[in-house]
């Protein structure tokens, strides 16, 4: 008898041992189908029992059970739990992917209180935008002086500093990075020039004589500018001067430019005497932005549409044989009723 029940003891410890991978083998639909026939027979053992209220409660708790067994929980949603959210930095980081449950927004939109209000009427891209969003940096300090900063730019191009101290292009990037494009547009491609030269007159009796003035004084930072002139024979029988307004159409930093001209001229020689309003134009070709080549070609009438009319054509070039020293050369023509006048110099030109 004993044998037995040693035997019974055996059976019934290894039959659970037995049908429990045959359990976890079973696939969802199979233990799906368990559950239904488990409550099933929960809603047979409630529908037989003999007191109402206990058949109630055991039908509402199986029909509970079976709607939470149904539900999918998107991976999302463990986005809802304030532990999950991303650390300050990392947020750019986060990557939001398929429908997003309510709690989910309300806690994405936690980054911004002030978002809160609209988390319901966001897309998927506003969600994405807010996640994404991390709180701003602070400002950087202002360096301690300029001082400090020109210094490291210094060290940082590893250069002598005899180089640096001989080069002004070098100190004045140091100082400010300037605006290249402004100042090719607003910097004039010309300079500010005195003159004082030797003229010869062919036309009386190649006659000698000496100009002197001044060209181009810039008014403001406008393209307006003052010029003025005189030049005569050492006899004095030909002499001719006047001044001038010349406004630069063009930015003053072009290498190609023109300007009208008025301003107001006096012409005398041996055949006539001429003075009167001065009308024309000049035209200007700079070979360097510097000033140091040049070529202009200037038409201007004196006394315009009246019998003592006087055109004047006169072409010059200028050629920098220093930083500030030119030398130029002037071909003119005076043209008139009476008489054809010409005049060739050679002049040294300041440049200021």
């Amino acid at each position: 008898m004993s044998n037995v029940n040693w035997m019974v003891g055996v059976v019934l410890c290894w039959f659970p041992l037995a049908i429990a991978p045959a359990l976890a083998e079973l696939k969802p639909e199979q233990a799906n189908q368990i559950s239904s026939l488990e409550s099933a027979e929960s809603t047979g053992l409630a529908g037989s029992n003999s007191d109402p209220a206990i058949s109630e409660t055991v039908n509402f708790e199986t029909a509970e059970a079976d709607a939470i067994s149904q539900v999918e929980v998107p991976p999302s949603a463990a986005i809802a739990h304030t532990t999950t959210l991303p650390l300050p930095g990392q947020a750019a980081d986060l990557e939001i992917s398929g429908e997003v449950a309510e709690n989910s927004l309300r806690a994405i939109a936690s980054f911004d209180p002030e978002t809160a209000a609209t988390a319901h009427t966001m897309g998927l891209p506003e969600i994405e935008a807010i996640a994404q969003t991390s709180p701003s940096q602070p400002r950087s300090e202002p360096s301690e002086s300029p001082n400090s900063d020109r210094s490291d730019a210094i060290e940082s191009l590893n250069l002598d500093p005899e180089i640096i101290e001989n080069s002004p292009v070098l100190q004045r990037w140091l100082e400010e990075i300037p605006n290249v494009l402004s100042e090719i547009r607003s910097d004039p491609s010309f300079r500010t020039r005195l003159r004082l030269g030797y003229s010869q007159f062919p036309s009386t009796d190649q006659a000698g004589g000496f100009n002197a003035g001044i060209e181009d004084v810039f008014i403001g930072e406008t393209g307006l500018t003052v010029s003025a002139d005189y030049q005569a024979t050492f006899e004095g029988d030909r002499q001719a001067y006047g001044a001038d307004f010349r406004y630069y159409i063009r930015p003053l930093g072009s290498y190609i430019n023109v300007a009208p001209v008025i301003g107001y001229r006096h012409l005398e020689t041996d055949e006539y005497t001429t003075d009167d309003i001065n009308l024309g134009l000049r035209f200007l070709l700079a070979l360097s932005r510097t000033g140091a080549a040049d070529i202009s070609l200037t038409q201007t009438w004196v006394a315009p549409g009246r019998d003592e009319e006087v055109g004047i054509t006169t072409l010059s070039v200028g050629y920098a044989i220093t930083e500030n020293l030119r030398l130029s050369t002037d071909i003119q023509k005076q043209n008139s009723s009476f008489n054809q006048d010409s005049r060739v110099g050679i002049v040294l030109e300041w440049m200021l």
